[in-house]
């Protein structure tokens, strides 16, 4: 396995770009660590393909470098880095059985046959195809292709990192769970590096350690899935992960309160802020109490999904979602308050740190 380290990757799809508008990756400075499960996290055409394709060789960036464990493989194309690649649609020899395609890398690279064939019925077993071992690809369904291909990138031991592009699109929902867990065993058993492609939060956030979250060509956020859940970075993330998504209210600050037209939040601490800055506040649906007493609401709908309801409410003419237990009434006057466990504090889009009053931003 490798430690891939990525120094001030730029890439346009054209000749000459002249600014950060023309760049598909704007700048990304990061290190992926050996034996790492990572998930490129972000909405269709916010640049987590572009960089995968990067790390493995099939684009080369427009600037920067990429170093597999201090050594420079920008100009190298995929088969010199050693690196396993898997596709959003499946990639495979239809003319050759189920297990001459698991097998095919290996003999190419001279393994023992005793160790192909340990190797090979380990991943025969974990794909679910070890009944069809002896069957021609050419008859198999588009998903029992794509456990192939999977299958392939998992079967060799030796490669500096194994890289996922969306590879469960067209596996049925079951079996996307399954494969997610195995994937995850195997991480945990051989320490394989891991980058996974994905723009949906479920895959990410229950397959990798660290998720990346990308957007317009930018790494927003880095961080664990609790991380990502309990302190986004940037609102776009507090957006896009989570269901729903987290209420972004624009306030007014002042000292330890945030105003909201007329109605008042005490805030866990005091932000130092430009008098210039959108201030805005990030509460979690899950954060929002609804009952008697706090900041009136009108209910908007209530949604009930069988083990919890999510009451859309008006307040101050913006929708805000809140998740209540599926045995909770909404009170006949509702108000909401917010658990200042779940606030956080936003100046043009970007956390701020709230410091204790009496406190140093850093104590």
């Amino acid at each position: 396995m490798a430690r891939i380290d990525l120094n001030n990757i730029r890439h346009a799809y054209m000749a000459a770009p002249k600014g950060d508008d023309d760049f598909a990756l704007k700048r990304v400075h990061h290190t992926f660590d050996d034996g790492g499960a990572y998930a490129l996290l972000g909405p269709s055409g916010c640049g987590k393909t572009t960089l995968l394709n990067i790390m493995s060789g099939l684009l080369r960036p427009t600037e920067g470098e990429i170093l597999f464990d201090g050594r420079d493989v920008t100009g190298l194309s995929t088969e010199e880095r050693n690196i396993a690649q898997v596709f959003q649609f499946p990639v495979v020899y239809d003319t050759m059985s189920v297990r001459d395609n698991l097998a095919f890398p290996l003999r190419n690279r001279g393994v023992a046959a005793g160790e192909i064939e340990r190797r090979v019925n380990e991943i025969l077993e974990m794909i679910g195809l070890a009944d069809r071992a002896g069957q021609k690809a050419r008859g198999l369904t588009a998903d029992d292709k794509q456990k192939i291909a999977l299958g392939r990138g998992l079967v060799r031991s030796d490669v500096s990192a194994i890289l996922f592009d969306e590879p469960l699109t067209v596996i049925d929902p079951h079996m996307k769970w399954v494969l997610r867990s195995q994937l995850k065993e195997l991480h945990r058993r051989f320490a394989f590096t891991m980058v996974y492609v994905t723009h949906d939060q479920t895959e990410a956030l229950t397959f990798a350690d660290q998720v990346v979250v990308m957007n317009e060509g930018e790494i927003v956020q880095i961080g664990t899935p609790e991380e990502l859940f309990e302190r986004p970075n940037h609102t776009f993330v507090g957006y896009f992960i989570g269901s729903p998504g987290m209420n972004v209210i624009p306030v007014r600050v002042e000292g330890a309160a945030a105003h909201i037209g007329a109605h008042r939040v005490a805030l866990p601490g005091i932000a130092a802020l430009d008098g210039a800055a959108r201030t805005e506040l990030g509460v979690r649906p899950e954060y929002v109490r609804i009952g008697a007493e706090g900041i009136p609401v009108r209910i908007d709908r209530v949604e009930d999904t069988g083990r919890r309801k999510i009451v859309r409410a008006a307040l101050d003419g913006r929708i805000i979602a809140a998740v209540m237990p599926e045995d909770m009434t909404v009170p006949a006057e509702p108000h909401v308050t917010f658990d200042p466990a779940g606030i956080n504090l936003y100046a043009n889009s970007w956390r701020v740190d709230l410091a204790q009053p009496g406190r140093g931003a850093g104590a």
